[in-house]
């Protein structure tokens, strides 16, 4: 499936034409993440959350996706508004997306771990679907990175959760010297391309979250 300005603009129009009592059917989906998740650098149509509204929507499973986003936010910071952001948009299921600027701080595993426990715990209530999306460990000391990869499986076993163990995967896979059209300019995040893969990967984790919804 091949994202680009004009699909996505059309699956706009689509969207707004099934009309305002169809759209509020959908289910809501609360993006809660990072910069990642809030598109850093990008322009908004090419951002995760809307591109990710494109694959569900070509998918079968289209969802009013709510972007909750933050740039340089942690999981402690996820901890502090998670509560909010349900009481604000009573989402259906919810996706989680935080750690990685928790390891570029090179933070404690345990306590982000921690965090991230409090907020599926809250983002749990009510038996509300989620899905759990991992972070790439970045290079750094190997008993280090062990402890972030373990993270993500235990902590969807421990709360019933859908897991997507690396949102990375497909970037990080690649020969470091094929890397750069998927990346901006710091090496980080993804560019609009980079985003594209991404959603490939994530695409059918978040189409499997909306039919929990149901």
């Amino acid at each position: 499936m091949t994202l680009n300005r004009r699909d996505l603009l059309a699956a706009m129009a689509a969207l707004a034409a099934v009309g305002p009592a169809r759209a509020q059917d959908l289910p809501r989906l609360l993006c809660l993440g990072d910069s990642l998740t809030a598109g850093y650098g990008l322009p908004q149509e090419q951002g995760l959350v809307p591109q990710l509204s494109q694959f569900l929507h070509q998918a079968g499973r289209p969802a009013q996706l709510i972007n909750a986003g933050i740039s340089g936010d942690t999981t402690y910071g996820g901890r502090v508004r998670i509560g909010l952001s349900i009481r604000r948009n009573a989402p259906d299921a919810v996706i989680v997306e935080l750690g990685g600027n928790d390891m570029l701080r090179k933070f404690d595993p345990l306590k982000s771990e921690q965090n991230l426990d409090a907020i599926l715990t809250t983002a749990r209530e009510g038996d509300r679907p989620v899905l759990l999306v991992g972070i790439h460990a970045p290079a750094g000391d190997a008993d280090w990175r062990r402890e972030w990869t373990q993270i993500w499986a235990r902590l969807a076993n421990r709360h019933g959760t859908l897991l997507l163990q690396d949102l990375y995967a497909p970037i990080a896979a690649l020969p470091s010297d094929q890397r750069g059209p998927l990346l901006q300019d710091d090496g980080i995040h993804p560019s609009a391309l980079g985003v594209q893969r991404i959603v490939q990967h994530l695409g059918p984790a978040a189409a499997q979250l909306v039919a929990q919804t149901a």
